[in-house]
Formats: structure tokens, C-alpha cells, sequence
């Protein structure tokens, strides 16, 4: 780890002075929540030039929620300054205390991993069962997916015990929450040494170009990490091989965007080939745009048919009687997609008679005295049920987690006395259905007339989140 009081080479940027005066104006709230009182203001006039916590009326104390909400009320109902100098000011004043806001999440995530280690040690509980959940829980605490907080905890983790010149520049305001995650990305192949020679090399880089773009910053960290440990790169790089995939996300407008993890010379070949079959195009009098007659030609290539021919698929639709028979405007949905227009599906019906396409269309039914009150008294669900929940949370119902569904899950176990039903069947993603299984975790299904289908969250620290059905056809 490094001795965080070695690092000379940053030094924290003074607040505006506008910024100074706006918190000396506000310090009588501060006395009201029991701080100690404000410098008188000869002493003020006298430490003009030099910036301390207590010159705003308060010390250095245990940071407490109720602050937060405050602070975040002063500034909703704040006035704007009335010049463009103070208006410039205050969105770059407001971009550092992001900033910090995000270097002090970091620190009271490692916090809250360590807190909770602890007791799980204290508790007896085995190593390899301790902070199971952490992840998930800083998640839910910052709104983002499972996946996404368990990178962030990760971050978290190397900024507080490994970069910590990166921290500090992040505390302060000279670099945002991105650009440390770049950081920590790119020499995470290091030795904690090499870590810190890397961290300490940045630091003095930043200051003297200020101004640099994320794309140059990523290159510049990449050629000192490699300039450090060549030996690393190469192994890492080696790693990544098997790291090879291919992913669809659902666009706008009815697209889909296909996109492929290769090894580079893989990568830069099959889009030479394209540029260069779709340029010949071009040259011949094809009209289509270069881009358009490259996505054509790769699905040509990989279906072997002419991108505008119909193929088979099978579509599993969910759509209401009215919206299929009728000129309705309700919206449809795609299982793996989402909503779709209804002319659309429509349309696509009409178009695979022709084609003799094969598209499976079903109906779901919300109602819970309906189908969704199938049940049966096996612990596994059946195929039947399987599909309906699926189809019925169309994405895991872990808040704020998109991906796709890999587990249909009891809400309450079934070793809990959780019967094996549609109301007590959940989809998750396979991390989410681990993390649900963790020490102090607990799920309460419910039925609203409203809101259909609710899943109450109870995290270990007794915190509570709400997950609803999305909304579908019918509805």
C-alpha cells in the first residue's frame, strides 16, 4: 500500500472565491444544526487568502445522511448567480463536487465491505462466505445494475488501497469518476509497486497537461503501464483471448445492435474486408451508403442469403386481441426486445404467410386469477411457468439490473415453505439469483391491482427496494 502522506505532487485547486462567500453567507445554517460558531470576521478578513474547513463554520465530523439532504436543498433551491463568469464558475465548482461526492462513495464502499467482513468474521462465518452481496448492495445504494456495483466496489477498492494519488486528484476535482476508472482499468495487470510508480507518474502528467482527452489519457497510462512491466501487458493481453464473445442491445426504431469481442487482427480484418467489398460496391453505382452495404454484406456472410430476403425466425410476441385485429395504437412486445409498435407486428404476421416464416404469438395474461395463477406442487417449475415469467419480467427483476433472464427463481425459497407458482416465481440474471442467496437477503412477493406483480428487497442492513413488473400489452 502507499503511504498516502509521500504524495507532493497534487495540490488541492481553492475553491472560487464566489463558491466562498455563498457558504460564509449560509454559515447562521450551519450553527443551527449544532456546529461550532464562525470566525469572527476580523479573523476572516485576516485568513482571506487562505481556505480552511473551519472559515465555513464547521469541522471536520461524521458525515451524517440528514447533511446530505440538506446540502442537496440548498442547492435545489439556490438562486443562480446573474453574470456568465459566476454561471461558468458554478457548473465547474458543481463538476468538482461530483467529483468528490464520487471519491467519498469509493471510500465508504471499501468502508462498508471491511464493516461487513468483520462482522461476518465475527460471526464465524467462513472466508470464502464473507462480503457475498457487498456488490449488490452499493448497487442498489447507487441505483445501478449488480454488475455495474460490483465493478464500481471493485474501483472503489483500488482507488482507496492502491491509487491513491488517483483518489486525491479525484477528491479534488481534477478528475472525474470515468477517467479514474480508466486509470485503474488499464494498470490493473501491475504489481501494487509498479501500481504505485504508475499512480505517482499520472498525478504529475495531469498537471501538466490538464486538458487531455479521455482516448489520449487511456494511451498515454497504457504506454507507461507497458513502459513498466512489458511482461504484464503481454499476459494480460494473452487473458483476454478468452474473453472473446458476441452480444446484441436492443436499439430504437425496431434495430438491433450486434456487437463482437475479437482478437485484434480478427477484428481489423473482418472490417477491412467489409470497408473494402463495400467501397468496390460503391465504385460499381451502388447508391446505398458505405456503412448501410457493410452490415448488408455481414449478414450476407454469415446467413449465406441476400440481406433483404426473409429468413426464419421465431418471435415469441406478446400482444393483445384488440392490438392484433384491429387498427389499435397499444404496443406489442418482443420477448428480448421489448415494445414494438403493433403495425409492426401486424405488418411482420402478414409478411412471414408470404414468406412462410414461422413466428410464435401468445398472449399474457396479467389478470392473477388467470393463467398466472398456474401452480403445482413440484419444486421446479414447469417449462409452461418458466415461459411466462419470462416473458412476464421480460429482464431480470433485480432493480436496475438489464440483463438478460438465466434463472426463474422461487421469490420465497421453496425450503422456506414457498410454493411453485407464477405470484411466488421471479426471472434473474445468474448473479442476482446467487446474491439473492446470501446471509440476511429476504424477497416478499405481492400482487397489486395497479401495478401487477411486486417484489420486496430486504438487503442485510435492513434497507428495502421495490421491484415491479414492467408493463406490457393489455395493460
Amino acid at each position: 500500500m502507499i503511504d498516502l502522506s509521500e504524495v507532493e505532487t497534487f495540490d488541492v485547486p481553492e475553491p472560487p472565491p464566489w463558491l466562498l462567500e455563498q457558504w460564509r453567507e449560509h454559515d447562521a445554517w450551519f450553527d443551527a444544526q449544532g456546529n461550532p460558531e464562525p470566525q469572527d470576521s476580523a479573523e476572516e478578513e485576516e485568513d482571506a487568502g487562505q481556505w480552511e474547513p473551519g472559515d465555513l463554520g464547521w469541522e471536520p465530523c461524521e458525515l451524517d445522511d440528514s447533511e446530505i439532504v440538506a446540502w442537496m436543498h440548498r442547492l435545489g433551491t439556490a438562486l443562480l448567480p446573474g453574470t456568465e463568469g459566476a454561471l461558468i464558475d458554478l457548473i465547474r465548482g458543481l463538476e468538482d463536487l461530483k467529483s468528490c461526492a464520487a471519491a467519498v462513495q469509493a471510500r465508504a464502499a471499501v468502508a462498508f465491505d471491511a464493516t461487513r467482513r468483520q462482522a461476518e468474521a465475527d460471526r464465524g462465518i467462513a472466508v470464502s462466505r464473507r462480503g457475498i452481496g457487498v456488490g449488490a448492495e452499493v448497487a442498489l445504494a447507487r441505483r445501478e445494475s449488480p454488475f455495474r456495483g460490483g465493478r464500481l466496489l471493485g474501483l472503489a477498492k483500488n482507488l482507496v488501497n492502491e491509487l491513491p494519488c488517483t483518489l486525491a486528484a479525484l477528491e479534488s476535482g481534477a478528475l472525474s469518476e470515468w477517467r479514474a476508472t480508466l486509470i485503474a482499468s488499464e494498470t490493473a495487470c501491475l504489481s501494487i509497486e509498479d501500481r504505485g510508480i504508475v499512480d505517482r507518474w499520472f498525478i504529475a502528467y495531469l498537471q501538466d497537461h490538464p486538458s487531455i482527452g479521455d482516448t489520449r489519457l487511456e494511451a498515454e497510462i497504457r504506454r507507461k503501464v507497458t513502459e513498466t512491466d512489458q511482461t504484464a501487458v503481454v499476459r494480460r493481453r494473452s487473458k483476454a483471448a478468452g474473453g472473446r464473445r458476441v452480444t446484441t442491445r436492443p436499439l430504437p426504431d425496431d434495430m438491433v445492435e450486434v456487437t463482437a469481442v475479437l482478437k485484434l487482427q480478427e477484428g481489423v480484418a473482418l472490417y477491412a474486408t467489409l470497408l473494402k467489398a463495400a467501397e468496390a460496391a460503391i465504385a460499381q453505382g451502388d447508391t446505398r451508403g458505405k456503412g448501410v452495404i457493410m452490415a448488408d454484406l455481414l449478414v450476407e456472410r454469415i446467413t449465406a442469403r441476400p440481406a433483404e430476403a426473409p429468413c426464419d425466425i421465431e418471435l415469441m410476441v406478446v400482444i393483445s386481441d384488440e392490438a392484433l385485429f384491429s387498427e389499435t395504437e397499444e404496443p406489442a412486445h418482443v420477448d428480448g426486445y421489448g415494445p414494438v409498435p403493433a403495425a409492426w407486428v401486424r405488418d411482420l404476421i402478414a409478411e412471414a404467410d408470404d414468406a412462410e416464416q414461422r413466428i410464435m404469438v401468445r398472449r399474457l395474461f396479467r389478470h392473477p386469477d388467470r393463467t398466472t395463477r398456474m401452480e403445482t406442487h413440484r419444486r421446479q417449475m414447469s417449462p409452461a411457468m418458466r415461459k411466462l415469467i419470462r416473458i412476464r419480467d421480460h429482464r431480470c427483476r433485480m432493480p436496475w439490473c438489464n440483463a438478460r433472464i438465466r434463472h426463474t427463481d422461487h421469490v420465497i425459497d421453496h425450503s422456506n415453505g414457498g410454493d411453485t407458482s407464477v405470484p411466488n416465481g421471479q426471472g434473474l440474471c445468474a448473479a442476482c439469483n446467487y446474491t439473492k442467496q446470501a446471509e440476511g437477503w429476504t424477497c416478499t412477493p405481492s400482487q397489486d391491482p395497479d401495478l401487477g406483480h411486486i417484489v420486496t428487497i430486504t438487503t442485510p442492513t435492513g434497507h428495502q427496494y421495490r421491484s415491479t413488473q414492467p408493463s406490457g400489452p393489455g395493460d
